[in-house]
């Protein structure tokens, strides 16, 4: 059965039994049950049954604790890694086969290849922006690269945690697999523990505990972090494709999502023009009354609401929105203009509806703004012209970037997703998952009927010449 701590006196009981959870799984990781291409398939199969099964509860789950509409659910949190899973089951036998590599002429005769072997107990700790998506894409790729897995989700979004807890071990194998809920004190007690690989989603606060914990155990990471992500909204760009495209990635999941454009960098010259286009764009999207729409959602909690409130200094500087209501998580979709670099709004991710808009001369100055702060997780560029964007993905560093685009980069199962520097390390979705929850063994084989005597002493004249010549 799946380990649940919620709801419970964290007293040395719970704390041994969660403590206990990573050596239960290792011991049915060491029975190689999880290394057969039989058992990854039948374990991926049922993650895509159980969201399948149980879209509407997940999505009710997700309306009641962020106020989710059903489609955003259904598409981003459900779907998503739905859609991960029949990926992997349609490329894993390919994935699993060992790739032969060339042999050295020094080395023959033999021959050599890559194998990729599963860790072994990986644990992922998900955040409560998308509790669902961000559980189960990671979960694939533990399956895929044939491992077991202990699953943290969020204790922000109690509904949705506890429906994973409770459908977990009803469709996949309770030896290989568990989910801890709670909070702070069960994930304190899981990173004391053993793993092989964490896989942590979340701010970089939380990420240098859960990096600090794993050192202890020389544990690899990987760690998807977010950051302010820029976009770039050039004077030649089409306002109206990028309007509604900015609008959608930002304004989606009410602005908490990590790869959200955090803010804007605009030509001057096209400035008032563009903020015309999102308040026109957003009255599109959730009506004159965004409070009223089923399409809009709702902050995650009251802590959060006067956090982002916090951040609007001058209501001269609201152009769209600044509303909100603590009672009801509400938070209206906001665009700030005049911002400055030394705004307080421009100091951290944000991470909710507010959108702050900056003017810029050319394309260097946003460009060397850039470049003077953190490697964010995405950058968006929307130009018309093409060296634009060329220099633009040429001289700045992110995670991932689109071309008059936003989000999608992160969709699609072929590319790998990750940050870079303060945005995280390493990367996942689709193969590359795979990969970081595999070790890559090198393996050469040599055949015993011949045994050149080349390598071995007495180190005569004939094997030096021998040696010099093709070493």
């Amino acid at each position: 059965m799946a380990a649940t701590a919620a709801n419970l006196e964290f007293d040395t009981s719970a704390r041994d039994r969660v403590a206990a959870i990573p050596d239960r799984l290792r011991k049915a990781f060491r029975s190689g049950r999880t290394r057969t291409f039989a058992w990854r398939m039948e374990q991926l199969r049922a993650v895509e049954k159980l969201l399948k099964d149980n879209s509407a509860a997940l999505e009710k789950a997700l309306a009641t604790d962020l106020g989710k509409p059903a489609l955003e659910a259904l598409a981003a949190d459900i779907g998503f890694p739905k859609s991960e899973a029949a990926f992997a089951i349609k490329n894993l036998s390919r994935w699993m086969k060992p790739q032969r590599v060339s042999q050295p002429i020094a080395q023959r005769p033999g021959k050599s290849w890559v194998q990729h072997d599963p860790l072994g107990v990986i644990l992922i700790i998900a955040p409560w922006n998308y509790p669902v998506q961000l559980c189960f894409n990671p979960l694939v790729a533990a399956i895929a690269a044939g491992n077991c897995a202990v699953i943290k989700p969020s204790e922000l979004n109690p509904v949705t945690s506890k429906l994973i807890a409770e459908l977990v071990p009803k469709y996949l194998d309770n030896d290989c697999f568990a989910v801890v809920e709670g909070a702070i004190d069960e994930t304190t007690v899981l990173l004391e523990q053993q793993f092989d690989h964490i896989v942590y989603t979340g701010n970089g606060r939380v990420a240098r505990v859960v990096m600090e914990a794993a050192a202890k155990h020389l544990t690899p990471v990987t760690l998807e972090l977010g950051g302010k992500s820029p976009c770039i909204v050039m004077a030649d760009a089409n306002l109206d494709v990028a309007a509604h495209r900015i609008a959608w990635g930002k304004w989606s999941n009410a602005g908490q999502t990590c790869t959200a454009p955090d803010y804007v960098l605009v030509h001057e010259s096209v400035e008032s023009a563009l903020v015309d286009k999102l308040r026109g764009v957003l009255r599109e999207f959730y009506g004159d009354q965004p409070k009223s729409s089923k399409d809009y959602p709702r902050i995650v909690n009251e802590r959060h609401v006067d956090r982002l409130a916090g951040l609007i200094e001058d209501r001269n500087q609201v152009a769209v929105g600044g509303d909100f209501d603590r009672a009801t998580r509400y938070f209206s979709p906001t665009v700030l203009r005049d911002v400055d670099g030394d705004s307080k709004v421009m100091q951290d991710e944000i991470f909710g509806p507010i959108l702050p808009i900056m003017k810029v001369p050319n394309v260097d100055t946003a460009i060397n703004y850039i470049n003077d702060h953190d490697k964010p997780l995405a950058l968006y560029v929307f130009t018309a012209d093409s060296k634009v964007s060329e220099r633009v993905l040429a001289e700045t560093s992110s995670g991932g970037a689109c071309i008059n685009a936003t989000l999608w980069h992160c969709a699609n199962p072929n590319l790998p997703f990750g940050g870079v520097g303060p945005s995280g390390m390493g990367a996942y979705h689709g193969r590359w998952g795979f990969d970081v929850l595999s070790h890559r063994k090198a393996v050469t084989e040599k055949p015993t009927s011949i045994d050149p005597k080349i390598t071995y002493p007495p180190y005569t004249k004939i094997k030096e010449w021998l040696v010099r010549k093709f070493a």
